[in-house]
């Protein structure tokens, strides 16, 4: 029997295990929430040189094996974690591991068709049009969430009872997961959003706005930043982060143009992964009149290190604050509270100075 698992990012196993459930014959084995012990299991085994996304990816590998999958899919791409798969499954397999790899990013893309025939090894009986109905009913769900997301984001630092945010977030993915097809998720998002909007808030007109940009796996896993928007919403922060789901499956395409064009005073081409990306989100954030940006990735993230000198450039030439963090296995999480509520201090000084 398959028992099939997957890496954790977020919130997003919710639609990994829905069309998963939808399109295979088998158990879908969960990963589980991302602890202490799932890093440390990651790093035990990985090379000391890789990004961390590769260490919590194979942690929550090895988790997912104790707990009986036999088979893993695996999905990276835009730099060289596009790479990861084949040394993740070499190093299960010399751990005596015996499961089916399925890497849907070959060649470091995913497509309709490539993701249909890695899910019809797993189900000979699933038809494209099935597989397109629940396709497009998955990427609506991740639409729907991320919408619902940006909403949390900026107003959560300031609900009137505690936690009354969240509590209503996992009754709503519950809800989404069982969806009865397009009309009934649809009906659940309005209704949600309703719901969301009747929360009770106590927003000043003063209350600072921070942005956060940086690589896509530590701004989506709250574990892997140590739950940077949390702890800024304990200080009545506004929160924006442009990087999720929906933003990398279909709507990055259709910004690239765009993103070029408004940064080329400081960027010529491509930089690869999210480097043009957030130097376009710097400009973006400034002109947006934000308090100031947070850049957080992966200790030793390539394409990140790239746009890094450029970020600066731009903030430089704005007057404008910016914090860069990056994380690994050794980063402590004291130490980034500690710099989160100086950051914030700082920044709140430059606000009433003005």
């Amino acid at each position: 029997m398959i028992k099939i698992s997957f890496p954790q990012l977020g919130d997003y196993e919710v639609p990994i295990s829905y069309i998963l459930s939808k399109c295979i014959n088998g158990e879908i084995i969960r990963p589980l929430p991302i602890t202490k012990r799932t890093i440390e299991l990651g790093s035990k085994y990985a090379p000391d040189s890789v990004c961390i996304p590769f260490k919590y990816n194979l942690g929550n590998f090895i988790e997912s094996l104790n707990n009986g999958c036999n088979y893993i899919i695996q999905a990276g791409g835009g730099c060289r974690y596009g790479y990861y798969g084949e040394v993740q499954e070499q190093i299960l397999k010399d751990l005596g591991y015996e499961f089916k790899f399925i890497n849907i990013s070959k060649n470091n893309k995913i497509t309709p068709s490539s993701l249909y025939r890695n899910l019809k090894e797993l189900n000979h009986k699933l038809n494209f049009l099935k597989f397109t109905y629940h396709g497009l009913l998955t990427l609506l769900m991740i639409e729907y969430m991320d919408n619902i997301d940006n909403y949390i984001r900026l107003n959560v630092g300031f609900e009137k009872e505690k936690n009354s945010f969240y509590e209503l977030k996992k009754e709503m993915l519950d809800d989404f997961f069982n969806n009865k097809g397009f009309i009934s998720l649809t009906k659940s998002f309005m209704r949600y959003k309703k719901r969301f909007k009747k929360l009770e808030i106590d927003v000043p007109n003063d209350c600072l706005k921070i942005g956060i940009i940086g690589e896509l796996y530590t701004s989506m896993e709250e574990y892997s930043n140590y739950f940077i928007e949390k702890e800024l919403a304990k200080m009545n922060v506004r929160v924006k982060r442009f990087t999720n789901a929906s933003y990398l499956l279909y709507k990055k395409k259709l910004h690239f143009k765009k993103m070029l064009r408004r940064s080329k005073k400081y960027v010529k081409y491509n930089l690869g992964a999210d480097g043009l990306d957030n130097v376009y989100r710097t400009i973006k954030l400034i002109d947006e009149k934000y308090d100031g940006i947070i850049h957080i990735k992966p200790f030793g993230c390539t394409p990140e290190i790239s746009a890094i000198p450029i970020i600066q450039k731009v903030c430089r030439d704005n007057n404008f604050p910016i914090m860069f963090l990056s994380f690994d296995y050794q980063t402590s999480e004291e130490g980034i509270k500690t710099r989160l509520e100086a950051f914030y201090e700082m920044v709140k000084e430059k606000r009433n100075n003005t």
